[in-house]
């Protein structure tokens, strides 16, 4: 594989995994914001949650002992939350439960109980954080709340935050893992995919190589011909019947040279999508046997037969001059490799509703193993066949039916070959049927 195209390859695997690296970054800076305040929500609503249930508890306990305020302590050594510290305390501050709360909840506490003498105080609640030697921080929720004696209590829950960033580490962390791993498969998926998407251009590459190694090989040919007659003129003795020869000569590869490049030409718009196709209600059965007609004069020196035998009606909608290149291509080869005194056959006839053109010879017929290759561009075969038996040169650039089968594909038509060596070959034609003609 030439060096271009695998950097093109590198180049590609680079954009894929580019790509894909940049969505990841994107998706994990949004993901990123959302976890970052998300697990500090889910402690704060725990906490909060915490914090009434301590309110509950006590609004109860007070209520089954009906004893005052000094009852309800025991609300806080009834509930048991894991990981959370639980304070009862009045609203100056002072704590009920446990024995004693460190300052800064106590300070928590008496801002959350701001009373205004002119302003009737309400339920309020407060959440901060405070923190700790070595990079840690308690969080902190408080609430206010009314016993059934009309007395104001303020319940506390404490947890340290450090589960919050255990709980957004292992998520950064996960994140990492499966963005990491997702890159590798993208790094491996990237190059399966470069390297498919790459296999067109190569045989398109590899393709157009040796269409132009071909051509010039071919071209080289009747060039060099050409070369070698006009020098051999001008070298010898100068006289009207060898100057009339020569021209002859070079008229004759001047023709093939020019028909090679008209074919080539062809070949290189159709490629291109650069030759179009004005696509008409024809009839099939006319085209072939105008093209059968031009093709008598080539029999006829060679001594070959054209029967024309079936001919239906059979409407198809194509291109006139293209359908007729195609079927003069065919019987160009039928009677080419036809020996003298053969015959090529031709009927038009409709199979399962698909017009069809076939034309027979009883040629020397095709070897099995050349059947394969015969549509491929400047292929020709066993060079026996290039001279037919009446020592009529019937070579050719190989490129007739590379054509017909464009033409036939460009019509949405099936061509096939079959053949017996010594027998000779059919090729049909099949096409799709035309529309109803349309009313003008």
């Amino acid at each position: 594989m030439s060096e271009p195209l695998d950097v093109l390859r590198l180049r590609l695997t680079a954009w894929y995994a580019g790509t894909f690296a940049t969505i990841l970054a994107l998706l994990g800076v949004g993901l990123f914001i959302t976890i970052r305040n998300t697990p500090s929500h889910e402690l704060d609503a725990s906490l909060r949650d915490a914090t009434a249930a301590l309110s509950r508890a006590a609004r109860l306990r007070e209520t089954q002992v009906m004893g005052g305020a000094g009852q309800v302590q025991d609300a806080v050594d009834e509930l048991r939350i894991p990981d959370r510290t639980l304070y009862l305390l009045d609203v100056a501050g002072a704590t009920i439960r446990p024995d004693s709360a460190p300052l800064w909840v106590r300070d928590a506490a008496r801002q959350l109980h701001h009373v205004d003498d002119s302003v009737t105080h309400r339920l309020g609640s407060i959440e901060l954080s405070h923190p700790l030697d070595g990079g840690r921080t308690l969080r902190l929720h408080a609430e206010e709340f009314l016993l059934p004696s009309r007395n104001r209590m303020i319940a506390v829950a404490v947890a340290d935050n450090a589960e919050v960033q255990v709980q957004y580490t292992s998520l950064i962390a996960a994140f990492g893992a499966a963005a990491a791993f997702a890159l590798v498969l993208v790094l491996i998926g990237g190059r399966i995919v470069a390297s498919k998407s790459m296999r067109p251009i190569e045989r398109s590459m590899d393709h157009m190589r040796r269409f132009m190694a071909d051509a010039a090989h071919e071209l080289r040919t009747p060039i060099t011909v050409l070369r070698s007659r006009a020098e051999v003129a001008l070298s010898g003795t100068p006289s009207e019947v060898a100057y009339a020869a020569a021209l002859q000569a070079i008229h004759g590869e001047a023709e093939r040279l020019g028909r090679i490049v008209e074919d080539l030409l062809m070949l290189a718009r159709a490629d291109a999508g650069e030759r179009p196709i004005a696509f008409h209600r024809v009839f099939l059965d006319d085209v072939t046997l105008d093209a059968a007609d031009a093709a008598q004069a080539l029999a006829q020196s060679k001594g070959v037969f054209i029967d024309i035998e079936e001919f239906q009606e059979a409407p198809v909608q194509g291109d006139a001059p293209l359908l007729r290149q195609l079927i003069m291509i065919i019987l160009d080869n039928a009677v080419k490799y036809t020996p003298p005194a053969g015959r090529v056959r031709v009927r038009v006839c409709s199979h399962a509703d698909r017009p069809t053109v076939v034309v027979q010879d009883t040629g020397r017929g095709i070897p099995d193993d050349q059947l394969p290759h015969v549509f491929e561009r400047f292929y020709r075969g066993d060079p026996s066949r290039h001279r037919g038996d009446a020592g009529i040169d019937a070579r050719g650039a190989g490129l007739g039916l590379s054509i017909a089968l464009w033409i036939a594909n460009a019509h949405r038509a099936n061509i096939a070959i079959t053949s017996e060596p010594n027998r000779g070959t059919t090729v049909s034609v099949d096409f799709p049927p035309a529309p109803p003609p349309t009313d003008s």
